[in-house]
């Protein structure tokens, strides 16, 4: 089985009543686009090797090649980029599909290019508010506006003007892409005195501003991070940073994508090992690993894999429930929703109201499409509270255009029933191949 076209309406999953095998990784998204970026940014060349190949990728190169940058596709040898700290392009009209990590971090870049620009995406991506980052932006001199709504997308950019003295403040509860795209940017603006970034309220997932850091610094910049008086968190970019090129830098597999097949170990019995993930990754989303342990998987891990086994569905066994904050792996969470339909007892999934504005509203989709496969959900504002049923039945799983939802629904699977899949083809935004491995380890032929 190959990766599903684009256009196919539906695709029906026979039960998966065992998995196992061995399967590599993709290269990790959350990486893959930060650091095109910051190739692109850096003073001379990078060669990028295990890049993710993915329409979200795509958008971000294609962006980039709009504003000047000189990519050059080497095959297996990877991506070569060559940097400047500006753009050769100073105006360009730029898609990004429905891309926020492209979009937050391209437009907090692009407001110090000194050009005009405009940043438009699918109707998803008009829908997703962009406000916070925008105001966070202004204060620095940004200059943007909004084509349409108040807020959202599409943006229009046009040259900044002088700085305001003082840290610039940014909401931490919304996304933490805002502060990626801002730290991101920093080099830009810190050429003649330090930048200041203080972050205002909770500092939802963490981890993926930990993944933004540890990437600048391989690019040469260093970030000092500490707290205010009031304990909120805040980052200090010195005077005269600037990106230069590693040389080559390797992106590591996609630990997001890595967290389908390590509960596929679970509900199936496995074992089922993922390599490019293990306990030496950058990505939050690694710690999806402990989640399956809590839940009753044998987890066995080295620098670079992660192998998860079980009894399996079909002996009997359930995985364990649970109550957990998932505001450090909220992309992650959503696999573990589905891994509840299966569980002894109620799980609740806590702080995960980032859900309500990502792809779609996954808080919301996900309650209606557990509901479908015999649970019973309370779905609050930042919680999920699912109550599996004696016996998950039959469904067809609508998408919403949300390549997690595809992946995620897919493990129903193992429940020993058939399930339909439609829309398919949007696992394409971060995982073409998704259906064809899934397939191969339900055959033990990986």
């Amino acid at each position: 089985m190959s990766a599903v076209p684009i256009k196919l309406p539906f695709l029906d999953l026979a039960p998966i009543p065992r998995a196992t095998g061995t399967l590599r990784l993709p290269g990790s998204k959350s990486v893959s686009i930060r650091a095109l970026l910051l190739a692109a940014l850096a003073d001379g060349e990078t060669r990028l090797t295990g890049l993710l190949d993915s329409d979200d990728t795509r958008v971000m190169r294609g962006a980039l090649q709009a504003c000047g940058v000189r990519l050059v596709d080497e095959g297996e040898l990877g991506l070569r980029v060559a940097g400047s700290a500006r753009f050769a392009v100073q105006e360009a009209d730029l898609f990004v599909g429905n891309s926020g990590l492209s979009i937050r971090t391209l437009v907090a870049v692009l407001a110090f290019m000194q050009g005009r620009y405009r940043l438009s995406g699918v109707p998803r991506m008009h829908e997703r508010p962009i406000g916070d980052l925008v105001e966070a932006l202004r204060p620095l001199g940004a200059s943007i506006g909004y084509a349409q709504v108040q807020g959202f997308p599409p943006l229009l950019i046009e040259p900044a003007a002088a700085r305001v003295a003082g840290p610039v403040r940014v909401r931490g509860h919304a996304s933490s892409q805002f502060l990626t795209g801002i730290l991101q940017s920093a080099p830009l603006l810190a050429r003649e005195q330090d930048l200041v970034i203080e972050v205002e309220g909770e500092l939802i997932s963490r981890p993926y501003i930990d993944l933004s850091l540890e990437l600048m610094r391989r690019f040469s910049v260093a970030v000092q991070s500490d707290t205010t008086a009031l304990g909120a968190p805040r980052f200090t970019i010195r005077a005269g940073a600037s990106y230069r090129a590693p040389g080559v830098f390797a992106v590591e597999g996609d630990a997001s994508s890595a967290s389908y097949f390590l509960a596929l170990g679970l509900l199936s019995g496995g074992p089922v090992r993922v390599q490019g993930m293990g306990s030496a990754s950058l990505q939050g989303d690694r710690r999806f690993a402990e989640v399956m342990s809590a839940m009753g998987a044998t987890v066995m891990q080295g620098d670079d894999w992660t192998q998860v086994a079980s009894p399996g569905l079909s002996s009997g066994f359930r995985p364990r429930a649970i109550d957990a904050d998932f505001n450090h792996i909220p992309d992650a969470a959503m696999t573990a929703a589905v891994v509840a339909l299966f569980a002894d007892g109620p799980s609740v999934l806590r702080n995960i109201g980032s859900w309500r504005v990502k792809e779609t509203d996954r808080i919301a989709a996900m309650a209606a499409e557990l509901t479908k496969l015999g649970a019973t959900v309370e779905a609050g504002a930042d919680y999920l509270h699912v109550v599996p049923p004696a016996r998950v039945r039959s469904a067809t799983i609508d998408t919403y255009d949300d390549h997690r939802m595809a992946m995620s629904f897919s493990l129903a699977a193992c429940g020993g029933v058939a399930v339909r899949i439609n829309d398919p083809g949007c696992v394409s935004k971060t995982y073409p191949d998704y259906f064809a491995q899934l397939a191969a380890l339900s055959q033990g032929s990986l």
